[in-house]
C-alpha cells in the first residue's frame, strides 16, 4: 500500500479554530455534512479474563489487552457493564470508521475506591502504514463517578481508534460509551440532549496544560472553564431538570478538587477564611439533588469564588431559587460565570485578592438562563420565542436590589467578557436571541 496521507503536521487544531477551518470550507462544508454519530455502549458480548483477545461488540470486533467487560457493584458503568481496564492495558478498533472522526467523547471513571489512573486517546489512518497519533491530552481519571472526555479528532476516514492506559500502577480504569461523529460535522451536533454544554463551549476551552487558564473540566454534574491563575473558574455550565431535585441534602464538604493538574496551586475549604467573602458556589446545593455524590460535586472548590455575602445569600440565593420554580414542567440551562477584579466583602473597601494574593476576588458575577419545557432536540427548539433571562451584576455586598433590575442581553456579557455563549445555536438563531433583554414582569 501506498502511505502518503499525512494528518496535518499532527497537530490538532483547537475547538474554535477547527469551527473557523469547517466554516471556510475545510474537509466537508457545514452545508453539506451529513452527521451520523458511530457509538459503542460495550453491552453485547462477555470478556472475563485480562488475556489478549478479540470481542465482538455491537460496533464489530475490538481487542482488548489487559481489559475486560466487567459488571461489578465497584464497577463504574451506563447499563449493564463497562470495560474494566489494568496495568497498561489497551482497547483497540480492529475496524476503520470509514466517515473518519470528527468529535469523540468517551465515559470514564475510576473502579472502585482504587487511586487515579491516566489514559490516552490515540488515531490511526488505515493508510498511514500503522503509524498512531496522540488525540488531546493525556486524560486524568481521579473521580469515582462516569465522567466525559471530549477530543477534537477532525480525522478524515478512515480511521481506528485506540484507548491506552498509561499509568501501570495497581489502579483499575472503567471506559464507557464511547461516540465519534463524522469528520466535518458541526460541533454544535456532538453533544447530546441535557448535556452540560450542549449549548456550546464558551471560551473554546480545552483540557490542555498549554492554556492554563482556560482549562476545560467536564465533570458528571457539571462543566467549566478553569484558571489557574485566577484559582476560579471563568465560566460553569450545567443542565438543569426535575432529576436533580428528589432529596434535600447539603453536604457542606468545601474542598480542593483532586482532578486539578498537578503543581497547580488548589483552593481548600480554609482558604476563604476571614477574607469577607462566601465560596459562593456557581453550581448551587440546591440544584443537585438527585443523590449525595451530586451535591457533594458541588462544594469542590473548582465551582466555587469569592462572592460578597448579601449578594450570596441575597439576590443570588432568590435567582438561584427562581430557576428552579420552572420544574419539573421545564428544564433549565444554565451558565455562571464572573470577571474582572475587586469586589467588596464584609470587611468593607475593595478587595482584589484572597488567600495570601493566591485568589482572585472578581469585579462582576453574571449567570445566563435559558427555559424549555420538558422535550427532545433542544437545541432544534430554541428561538425567538424562547424565554432567555441574562443577569450582570456586581460583587459588592451593599447590594440591595432585586436580581430582576441587573437583567442584561447575552450581546452585552459577551462583550464584556469575550465570551461566545450559546455558540452551538445557528448564527441566525443568535443574533436574534442574545440581542434580547428580558423583561418578564417577576412577582
Amino acid at each position: 500500500m501506498l502511505c502518503v496521507y499525512k494528518f496535518r503536521g499532527r497537530r490538532l487544531l483547537p475547538l474554535a479554530t477547527l469551527f473557523w477551518w469547517m466554516m471556510q470550507g475545510g474537509g466537508l462544508s457545514t452545508a453539506h455534512a451529513q452527521t451520523t454519530v458511530f457509538s459503542e455502549s460495550f453491552e453485547a458480548a462477555v470478556k472475563q479474563d485480562y488475556l489478549p483477545g478479540s470481542v465482538t461488540l455491537g460496533s464489530g470486533s475490538w481487542s482488548f489487552d489487559e481489559a475486560i467487560l466487567a459488571n461489578s457493584g465497584l464497577d463504574r458503568k451506563n447499563g449493564q457493564q463497562s470495560v474494566r481496564l489494568r496495568q497498561r492495558g489497551k482497547l483497540t478498533m480492529e475496524f476503520t470508521l470509514p466517515n473518519g472522526a470528527g468529535m469523540v467523547q468517551v465515559q470514564h471513571g475510576v473502579y472502585g475506591t482504587g487511586g487515579s489512573s491516566a489514559w490516552e486517546l490515540w488515531a490511526m489512518r488505515d493508510d498511514n502504514c500503522n503509524k498512531w497519533v496522540k488525540l488531546g491530552s493525556t486524560v486524568i481519571t481521579s473521580e469515582g463517578k462516569l465522567q466525559t472526555a471530549l477530543f477534537a479528532a477532525n480525522m478524515p476516514g478512515p480511521v481506528k481508534l485506540e484507548i491506552r492506559k498509561v499509568t501501570g500502577t495497581g489502579s483499575e480504569l472503567n471506559i464507557d460509551d464511547l461516540s465519534v461523529s463524522d469528520f466535518g460535522s458541526t460541533l454544535g451536533e456532538q453533544y447530546p440532549d441535557n448535556d452540560h454544554m450542549a449549548l456550546g463551549n464558551p471560551s473554546g476551552a480545552k483540557a490542555d496544560l498549554s492554556d492554563p487558564n482556560n482549562y476545560l473540566m467536564r465533570k458528571g454534574e457539571y462543566a467549566l472553564s478553569y484558571s489557574r491563575d485566577r484559582v476560579t473558574p471563568n465560566w460553569v455550565s450545567w443542565h438543569l431538570d426535575a432529576s436533580d431535585n428528589v432529596i434535600n441534602v447539603r453536604t457542606d464538604n468545601f474542598r480542593e478538587d483532586p482532578a486539578l493538574p498537578a503543581g497547580w496551586y488548589r483552593a481548600n475549604g480554609d482558604s476563604y477564611r476571614s477574607s469577607g467573602f462566601d465560596r459562593g458556589h456557581n453550581v448551587p446545593s440546591a440544584d443537585r439533588q438527585a443523590n449525595t455524590q451530586d451535591n457533594d460535586a458541588t462544594f469542590l472548590m473548582t465551582n466555587i469564588i469569592p462572592q460578597a455575602p448579601l449578594h450570596n445569600q441575597g439576590i443570588w440565593n432568590d435567582l438561584e431559587a427562581y430557576a428552579r420554580s420552572f420544574l419539573p414542567n421545564n428544564e433549565v440551562y444554565i451558565i455562571m460565570g464572573s470577571y474582572g477584579q475587586g469586589g467588596t466583602g464584609a470587611n468593607g473597601g475593595i478587595t482584589n485578592t484572597i488567600d495570601g494574593g493566591r485568589i482572585t476576588v472578581p469585579g462582576r458575577i453574571w449567570k445566563v438562563l435559558v427555559i424549555l419545557p420538558v422535550g427532545d432536540n433542544d437545541l432544534s427548539r430554541i428561538g425567538a420565542g424562547t424565554r432567555i433571562i441574562a443577569v450582570d451584576t456586581p460583587n459588592d455586598n451593599n447590594i440591595r436590589s432585586p436580581w430582576s433590575l441587573y437583567r442584561t442581553s447575552i450581546d452585552a456579557i459577551e462583550a464584556a467578557t469575550g465570551l461566545d455563549l450559546l455558540s452551538n445555536l445557528p448564527t441566525s438563531v443568535q443574533t436574534v436571541v442574545e440581542s434580547k433583554v428580558d423583561n418578564t414582569v417577576i412577582n
